[in-house]
C-alpha cells in the first residue's frame, strides 16, 4: 500500500541549496545576471553570423546552431534555479518534471553530437581543403545538425520513459532541478538496471561523440605538424582553437558528472557540476569564440 502510493506521487519537492540558504540572495544575483548575460551574448554572435555574408560558412552555421542549443539548454533550468532560491524548497509536478528532465537531454545530448559535427568540419576543413566545400555543402551541414537533433530526442525519450515509470520511494529532490541521479536515489528496490542505464546513455551521448572529436584532433594535428611553413601551422590550429578549448570545458565538466560510479556521488558536488556544465559552459562559448576568432571580432566591429 505504502509502495503503491508513493510510486504514484503526483509531484516532487526540490530541495536546492537548502544547505545554505544564507547565500540564497547573492546566489540569485549572481546566476540571474549569468543568465541574462549568456542570452545577451549568444543571441549576439547568432545575429551576427546570421546578417554578415562573409560568415555565411559551415563553421559558423554549426556555431549559430550551438548558441540557441545553449540558449535553450541554459532556459530549462535557470527559472526553476531562481524559483528556488527566492522561495526555498520548490514543488513541482511529476509532469514538469518528466518534461525538465526530458528537454536537459535533449538540449545537452544534441549539444555533444554537434560538438562533433564541428570537429568533423574543422577536419574536412584542414585535412581535404580542396575538397571541403563538396563535403561540407549545405545539405550535409543540415543532416549533421539534424542528427544532433534526433540522438537528443532518443535519448531524452529512452531516459525519461525509463525513469518515471519505475515506482519511486519518495518525493524529496536534493537538486535544484529535475537531474537524473538524484532521480535514480528515489527508485525502489535495486537500482543496478536504472545505473546500467546511465552508463550505457553516457557512452552513448559522451563517449561516443567524444571519441569521434578526438580522432578527428589526431588526424588534425598529423595533417598541421607536415604542414611546410610555421605560418601555415599557426593559422590552421587558430581555426580549431576555440572548438577545441569548448569541448575541453563540456566534455570536461559533463563526463566528470555522469561517467562516474554512482558510489562516488555527493549531493554538494554534483550541484557544483551542474553549474558548470549547464550555466558557466553556456555563457564561455560565446566568449571563447567572439575573443580567440579574428572573423567575429572583425564582424563585431562592423
Amino acid at each position: 500500500m505504502i509502495l503503491g502510493n508513493l510510486s504514484a506521487l503526483s509531484e516532487f519537492k526540490l530541495l536546492g541549496f537548502s544547505e545554505i540558504s544564507h547565500l540564497h540572495p547573492l546566489l540569485f544575483v549572481v546566476l540571474l545576471s549569468l543568465y541574462i548575460l549568456t542570452l545577451l551574448a549568444n543571441t549576439v554572435i547568432a545575429f551576427i553570423i546570421t546578417s554578415d555574408n562573409t560568415l555565411h560558412t559551415p563553421m559558423y552555421f554549426f556555431l549559430t546552431q550551438l548558441s540557441c542549443l545553449d540558449i535553450c539548454y541554459l532556459s530549462v533550468i535557470i527559472p526553476t534555479i531562481l524559483e528556488n532560491l527566492m522561495v526555498g524548497t520548490v514543488s513541482i509536478s511529476k509532469t514538469r518534471c518528466a518534461m525538465q528532465m526530458f528537454f536537459f537531454l535533449f538540449f545537452g545530448v544534441a549539444e555533444c553530437f554537434l560538438l562533433a559535427a564541428m570537429s568533423l568540419d574543422r577536419y574536412f576543413a584542414i585535412c581535404y581543403p580542396l575538397h571541403y566545400t563538396v563535403i561540407m555543402s549545405s545539405r550535409v551541414c543540415r543532416s549533421l545538425v539534424a542528427g544532433s537533433y534526433i540522438c537528443g530526442t532518443a535519448v531524452g525519450l529512452v531516459h525519461t520513459l525509463l525513469t518515471f515509470s519505475s515506482p519511486l520511494c519518495g518525493s524529496a529532490i536534493d537538486h535544484f532541478f529535475c537531474e537524473i541521479q538524484p532521480l535514480l536515489d528515489l527508485l525502489c528496490g535495486n537500482t543496478l538496471p536504472s545505473e546500467i542505464q546511465v552508463i550505457v546513455v553516457a557512452v552513448f551521448a559522451i563517449l561516443s561523440p567524444f571519441l569521434l572529436i578526438i580522432y578527428s584532433y589526431v588526424r588534425i594535428i598529423s595533417t598541421i605538424l607536415h604542414m611546410a611553413s610555421a605560418e601555415s601551422q599557426q593559422k590552421a590550429f587558430s581555426t580549431c582553437s576555440s572548438h577545441l578549448l569548448v569541448v575541453t570545458v563540456f566534455y570536461g565538466t559533463a563526463g566528470s558528472m555522469y561517467l562516474r560510479p554512482k558510489y562516488s556521488y555527493c549531493a554538494s558536488v554534483d550541484k557544483f557540476l551542474s553549474l558548470s556544465y549547464s550555466v558557466v559552459t553556456p555563457l564561455l562559448n560565446p566568449i571563447i569564440y567572439s575573443l580567440r576568432n579574428k572573423e567575429v571580432k572583425g564582424a563585431l566591429k562592423k
